[in-house]
């Protein structure tokens, strides 16, 4: 693995609580919030969304609004929240779909990343299913299509290969940030792309070693989780991917099913 992965890590935050949240409500009054006035309409219409706040156990305590949860001062008291990263690769290639996020980003605007990271939301009843991941796996399939246009009918929930879960927090500009338990999903499929410009600045299928020389390269940015991802996981099971192909050649991500214990969540530093 290139060694220049490791340059520019952004470091956690050693200052931020370690108790979690007790509830959804109990610290409301003393959590920051800010005027979002400055930023892009549609991308401060959805920090209204709100994210289902959990311990460092991945238990859920409760909800708060994307824009609560993504402030670094309340991210210093202990708020975390769930997430998922999704991976799309393509079948007959086992390439990795890439996205670089919108400028009009709030956080982490124009870095490469894997094809798709958001949250399950306490909005949608479906999206708090803990049984089997089925939350968050509705939810990979919904922002596919909501940031990259593919159709759910392309994502189909059962599809995914969960892998496991990994606890990390990550500034973005001081301001801003992520403190998450990050699902970690695999998915092969041949997939249409009609990119969201308001998501999507860029996409791009990779190989290994074409991931590998974007990271080589300067000129690039990351967000930190994809980072933290491929440094410890990603290239290894990359590799069982395309071990395991089928007999007509072909890449599945549910081979990959008993690869990792995913019972636990991994913190990451």
């Amino acid at each position: 693995m290139s060694s220049s992965l490791l340059n520019g890590q952004q470091q956690q935050d050693a200052s931020y609580a370690q108790q979690p949240v007790a509830s959804s409500t109990a610290h409301q009054g003393a959590l920051a919030s800010i005027d979002l006035a400055d930023y892009d309409p549609e991308q401060s219409k959805l920090m209204d969304e709100r994210c289902i706040v959990v311990d460092e156990n991945d238990v859920a305590l409760g909800a708060l609004d994307k824009k609560t949860c993504h402030l670094m001062e309340n991210i210093r008291k202990g708020l975390l929240h769930r997430a998922f990263s999704a991976f799309v690769f393509r079948p007959s290639d086992g390439k990795l779909l890439l996205q670089q996020r919108a400028t009009e980003k709030i956080t982490f605007p124009d870095m490469w990343t894997n094809t798709c990271c958001s949250h399950p939301l306490d909005d949608f009843e479906e999206e708090k299913i803990e049984k089997d991941q089925y939350g968050v796996r509705v939810a990979a399939s919904r922002k596919l299509e909501h940031e990259l246009g593919i159709p759910q009918s392309q994502t189909p929930i059962d599809r995914f290969q969960y892998l496991t879960r990994i606890h990390y927090l990550a500034p973005s500009d001081g301001l801003w940030g992520e403190h998450e338990v990050d699902y970690i999903l695999f998915i092969t499929a041949d997939v249409t792309v009609t990119p969201n410009a308001n998501e999507i600045r860029d996409y791009k299928y990779v190989d290994k070693q074409e991931l590998i020389s974007m990271f080589d390269d300067q000129a690039n940015s990351f967000t930190p989780w994809f980072k933290l991802i491929a440094r410890d996981f990603l290239f290894g099971w990359w590799d069982e991917l395309m071990e395991r192909k089928d007999g007509n050649g072909v890449v599945e991500a549910k081979s990959l099913q008993g690869l990792v214990d995913g019972s636990k969540v991994i913190k990451m530093v």
